[in-house]
C-alpha cells in the first residue's frame, strides 16, 4: 500500500467511528429504517445526476451489493444500535473484517497468512468475551449488529468480485436501490415516519448531514477506492481500528461506561 492510500485507510475508521455516537442520535428521533431510507434518498439525490449510468453488466451486481450492504448491512445495524449501547455495537462489528478475509479465501482466491488467521482468530474471541453472559441479557442487540457485520463483509467481497467501479457510481446507483428495500421495510416493521419529520430537533437533522456527507460519501467513497487497488486482506484489518474510534466517542458523547471486560475484548 502507497502512503496516500494508508492515509484513506486511516481515515475512514475515524469517520466511521464517529458515527456510531452521530447514529445513535439519530434513532432516537427518527425510526431506525425510516432514518436510514432518508439517508440513501439523499445520497441518491446528490449522486446518481452527476455520476455515469451503470452497464447492463453492472447493473445486476450493483442490485446484489446495494442488497447486502444497504438493506441488510445497514437496516440490521441500525435497528441493532437503537436497542443496544454503542459501545457493544462498535465491539460486534468488528467481525466485519474477519468475515471478510474468511470470504475472501474461496470467493477471490486470497488465502490469508498465517498471521492473518491468527488475527480472525482473536477478532471473533474479542467479540465472544464482551458479549453479555447468562439467560436475562438480551441477544438480539449483538446478534443484529453481528448479522450487520456478516453483510458488509459479503458486500465487500462481491464488489472486489465484480469491480472495480467507480466509487461515486457505486455509491450512487446502489443508494438509489437501498432505497426501497428499506422503506418497505420501515413501513411494514415502524410507525410514526411522518410525525418524525416535524418533532426531529437540530441533533437529528445534523445526525442525517453527517451520515449523507460524511460516513456516507466521504467514508465509503475511499472505501471503495481502496477496495478497487488493495487487497482484502490488507484492507479490512484497518476495519479494526473503528472500535477504537467509536468506543472514545461513545464514552465522550453518549456517557457509556468502559468495563474491563470491554477493553479486553476491545483490544483483541
Amino acid at each position: 500500500m502507497s502512503a496516500i492510500q494508508i492515509v484513506c485507510a486511516l481515515a475512514v475508521p475515524l469517520l466511521w467511528g464517529y458515527q456510531f455516537v452521530v447514529i445513535k442520535v439519530g434513532v432516537t428521533e427518527f425510526p431506525p429504517l425510516f432514518f436510514l431510507a432518508l439517508r440513501f434518498l439523499a445520497m441518491a439525490l446528490l449522486l446518481v445526476p452527476f455520476v455515469k449510468t451503470p452497464t447492463r453488466q453492472q447493473l445486476g451486481p450493483i442490485a446484489i451489493i446495494s442488497l447486502f450492504l444497504g438493506g441488510l448491512n445497514f437496516g440490521l445495524f441500525y435497528v441493532g444500535l437503537r436497542l443496544g449501547s454503542g459501545s457493544m455495537s462498535a465491539i460486534a462489528y468488528q467481525l466485519a473484517p474477519p468475515f471478510t478475509v474468511l470470504l475472501a479465501w474461496p470467493l477471490l482466491a486470497e488465502r490469508p497468512s498465517l498471521a492473518t488467521s491468527a488475527g480472525v482468530v482473536l477478532a471473533f474471541a474479542g467479540v465472544v468475551l464482551t458479549a453479555e453472559p447468562g439467560p436475562s441479557a438480551n441477544a438480539l442487540p449483538l446478534l443484529l449488529v453481528v448479522g450487520a457485520a456478516f453483510a458488509f463483509a459479503v458486500s465487500n467481497v462481491l464488489t472486489k468480485r465484480y469491480g472495480p467501479f467507480d466509487p461515486l457510481m457505486l455509491m450512487g446507483w446502489s443508494s438509489l436501490l437501498t432505497v426501497p428495500q428499506v422503506m418497505l421495510m420501515s413501513l411494514l416493521l415502524e410507525y410514526g415516519q411522518a410525525a418524525s419529520l416535524v418533532t426531529a430537533d437540530g441533533r437529528g437533522w445534523l445526525a442525517l448531514a453527517y451520515t449523507i456527507f460524511i460516513g456516507g460519501i466521504v467514508g465509503f467513497g475511499l472505501w471503495f477506492w481502496l477496495i478497487a487497488r488493495c487487497s482484502m486482506d490488507r484492507i479490512a484489518p484497518f476495519g479494526l481500528l473503528i472500535p477504537v474510534f467509536a468506543l472514545i466517542s461513545s464514552v465522550l458523547f453518549l456517557g457509556d461506561r468502559v468495563t474491563p471486560k470491554l477493553v479486553v475484548g476491545g483490544l483483541l
